[in-house]
């Protein structure tokens, strides 16, 4: 134990408490929308230039990077022991609030609206696969010609074993990412080190996606995108919106309260039996990538945002739409804004050149990604909304596609849950592919 306690750095946090936690984030969400709410001044300059979604994710990476919060940290107590400590807050939204803002954006959408967004938002969806397939490798090539070492390994120390579970990651989820793991058996000692790249890579790119929310009107016109379909499929929700505003009361709260969290309920309850099914009829097929590739259906968090979309998507048929008067969307947008604020929690600015050589790959292979989604944008002139969700889909998954999908309108939600299923589907198939090249081009 002694020998341990001299490796490990007590990282403890000062706040610790998720109930004083999440008071902070709260109220650091109400500054955020209170100084945004600015109508002149330097506030409104401000936010010109600084989307208000930035903010709610950035803050909270700076308190952790601070010290003040952390979403997980190590305590090494007088006796010289050690205690592993974490904060539920991301589960909590993640688990909860994410499909009940689901359920809440989707009551108001006009499904054949979405489908007449026509198929650029598939094209940029798998052009950002595409660029996770071929970003790995290239990245591994370029990084290895710079430092072999930073690419090798041997055994199941070998990088680019480790390496394919962020391409588990970036294309589907952590189901996906979690089969890599078993396909190619890379050390569990070293496996921290990926998810930290994972965990830095993909959050600066929900940043700059997040940001670049904030220039779309400039970012179209240089793509010279045609975005009539979206302002129509917006101003169609927006005008239906305004006809059935009304004063909410407590029983309208109430019910769409029973409605939302009765759904959350119904998706979890199904997600499990469906899910431990699944985990039953693919734990007893023989090891391989057929098994591999199907891991995604064993996900119970898969089936949950599943079910929950179906669901809502099935009461924007019923009277239940009507409740968008009371402000169902916005309450979506409210818990939307909280799990941005748990995602923002996670990453710790600090610690991002820790593992210059790891990370240069990341990122170098996200660039590569972000350079070809550009490139297609370009040439089919499609909007800056699929570039950012098709993108999103992939590397961040149902947990994070929705969030850039409803900064452009809460109404275009569903789109990323779409999208990010796609991701769960494909994902082992095109990480194998991907690992495959890695493979090849690696020192190792």
């Amino acid at each position: 134990m002694q020998d341990t306690t001299q490796v490990l750095k007590d990282t403890t946090p000062f706040l610790t408490n998720d109930t004083i936690v999440f008071g902070v984030l709260m109220a650091v969400l109400a500054i955020i929308f209170y100084t945004s709410s600015k109508k002149d001044g330097f506030w409104h300059k401000f936010y010109k230039i600084i989307p208000a979604l930035f903010l709610a994710y950035f803050l909270p990476a700076i308190l952790t990077s601070i010290g003040l919060i952390a979403p997980e940290w190590t305590t090494i107590n007088e006796d010289g022991s050690v205690t592993e400590g974490s904060t539920s807050l991301y589960y909590m939204a993640s688990r909860y609030l994410l499909p009940a803002a689901l359920v809440l954006m989707t009551l108001s959408m006009d499904l054949k609206a979405v489908f007449n967004l026509g198929p650029k938002a598939l094209i940029m969806f798998f052009t950002g696969t595409v660029g996770i397939i071929l970003g790995g490798p290239i990245a591994v090539l370029l990084i290895g010609l710079i430092s072999p070492e930073t690419v090798g390994g041997e055994g199941a120390d070998a990088v680019w074993r480790g390496l394919s579970t962020l391409s588990g990651s970036w294309i589907g989820g952590g189901a996906n990412q979690a089969a890599m793991l078993e396909i190619y058996e890379y050390n569990p000692q070293s496996y921290g080190k990926m998810v930290f790249v994972d965990i830095v890579v993909a959050n600066v790119w929900m940043a700059i996606l997040l940001i670049g929310i904030g220039k779309a009107t400039k970012i179209d016109k240089w793509l010279k995108s045609d975005t009539s379909a979206i302002e129509a499929l917006k101003e169609k929700v927006s005008t239906y919106s305004k006809k059935m505003e009304r004063n909410p009361t407590l029983t309208d709260y109430m019910v769409l309260a029973g409605i939302t969290f009765g759904t959350v309920s119904l998706a979890h309850f199904g997600a499990g039996y469906i899910s431990a099914a699944f985990d039953g009829v693919i734990g007893g097929m023989e090891k391989g990538l057929a098994k591999n590739s199907l891991t995604f259906l064993s996900s119970s968090f898969f089936w949950m945002v599943s079910i929950t979309t179906i669901i809502g998507i099935l009461l924007s048929y019923t009277k239940a739409k009507n409740f968008e008067g009371a402000g169902a969307s916005k309450i979506g947008s409210i818990f939307i804004y909280i799990l941005v604020a748990s995602i923002g929690m996670k990453i710790d600015i600090t610690q991002i050149f820790d593992n210059p050589g790891l990370l240069a790959i990341g990122f170098l292979w996200m660039s590569i990604h972000a350079g070809l989604l550009i490139l297609i944008a370009k040439l089919i002139r499609a909007p800056y909304f699929f570039m950012a969700v098709g993108s999103q889909a992939n590397v961040g998954g149902a947990a994070s596609a929705p969030i850039v999908a409803s900064a452009f309108h809460p109404s275009l939600a569903t789109v990323g849950v779409l999208l990010a299923v796609f991701g769960y589907a494909i994902g082992t198939l095109g990480a194998v592919l991907c690992t495959f090249m890695m493979q090849v081009v690696s020192a190792g």
